[in-house]
């Protein structure tokens, strides 16, 4: 193909239907990454913000969440801007003396 010819040592291929990435994969000797390619392709990419949960609203059908830190994050920054706000943080003891 003509990525491999130009030098290119890799190719992404994402948000294609798997037997479509089996084909490119059989034709080309250097490697496929597949992001919401299917099985057939030599390495899978998932980006780690979305498999942990941290960010919403984007929902491919490729897509599997490990986690739901959204919550979890929003929770420890709420809770550090009231602690700044009330004068709490940085208190005495995490303060150097």
């Amino acid at each position: 193909m003509l990525l491999e010819k130009g030098g290119c040592y890799a190719v992404t291929l994402e948000k294609i239907p798997a037997k479509l990435a089996q084909e490119i994969t059989a034709k080309l000797s250097i490697p496929t990454i597949g992001i919401g390619a299917g099985t057939y392709v030599d390495g899978q990419v998932l980006v780690m913000h979305d498999m942990l949960g941290i960010t919403k609203g984007f929902s491919p059908k490729f897509l599997r969440r490990y986690a739901d830190l959204q919550a979890i994050i929003f929770d420890a920054v709420s809770n550090y801007i009231k602690d700044v706000k009330a004068a709490d943080f940085p208190n005495d003891n995490e303060s150097y003396h």
